[in-house]
């Protein structure tokens, strides 16, 4: 049984960061294509980053620069690393596994002074 499990939302002011973690079991993150995903009120689910098997990661444009994914082996986990959060950032952050269709329960990040 596949399994994802997302942490390390919370509330931040604007310009901090916040590191989430979505940790995989029943299957190897070294083995699949995973991505971060994000939902805030009342709009539609929205890519936010993409990291293959190979290693490869893309970013949809507005997130470029502001948000980094990548994996930790030791934790088989992919986590998400923003910085210079913005009040818009604010939403419900999913992981998501391709091939499977697996998601997580997702996690709040709350942007706001």
């Amino acid at each position: 049984q596949v399994q994802l499990v997302e942490s390390g939302g919370g509330s931040v002011q604007p310009g901090g960061s916040l590191r989430l973690s979505c940790v995989v079991s029943g299957r190897s993150v070294t083995a699949t294509t995973l991505r971060w995903y994000r939902q805030a009120p009342g709009k539609q689910r929205d890519l936010i980053a993409t990291i293959t098997a190979n290693d490869v990661t893309t970013y949809t444009d507005s997130m470029k620069g502001r948000f980094t994914i990548s994996r930790d082996n030791a934790k088989n986990a992919v986590d998400l690393q923003m910085n210079g959060l913005k009040p818009e950032d604010t939403a419900i952050y999913y992981c998501y596994m391709y091939g499977l269709d697996k998601w997580g329960q997702g996690t709040q990040v709350t942007v706001s002074s």
